[in-house]
């Protein structure tokens, strides 16, 4: 008896040493590999004595994170931006507070090396929003250059 209960000790410990074997789909495996990393990146625009900060999040093709404008002796306003890149420019909602009042108007940055240029286009009020009128008819050549800064 006390031979089998020995006997029986020695084959569980021998069981617990044994590689453990992971079997998957390979293609499981590459998916999650394939997942996308969020990345912050910052940037500033500064003229005189006006500011524009830009604090991004993206994790693939979307963007959130936040903006504030810091106009001199004028109103500052400042919330989050959520959006998504189309090719190289990220269109996306700016929430804000502006004068006590809950805001939301669709803003545009083209990227362009280490710089986002703001985009202004036509707008119309669409849903207590307001929106460009037509994306595709937007001004990038305005002097609004976000340059790339190191993130706080």
């Amino acid at each position: 008896m006390r031979i089998g209960i020995v006997l029986l000790i020695f084959v569980c410990l021998g069981a617990c040493n044994q590689p453990t074997k992971i079997t998957g789909n390979k293609e499981q495996t590459d998916s999650v590999a394939n997942i996308p990393v969020a990345e912050q990146s910052c940037y500033t625009y500064i003229k005189g004595k006006d500011t524009a900060e830009l604090t991004l999040i993206t994790t693939g093709i979307v963007s959130t994170g936040e903006l504030k404008y810091k106009w001199f002796e004028k109103d500052q306003n400042m919330g989050t931006i959520e959006g998504e890149m189309h090719g190289d420019t990220l269109i996306a909602a700016y929430t804000f507070n502006s004068e006590g009042q809950k805001s939301v108007r669709q803003v545009a940055f083209l990227k362009k090396d280490n710089q986002f240029l703001e985009g202004f286009g036509e707008v119309v009020e669409k849903d207590g929003q307001t929106r460009f009128k037509d994306l595709k008819k937007l001004d990038f050549s305005q002097p609004m250059v976000f340059e790339k800064v190191a993130c706080k």
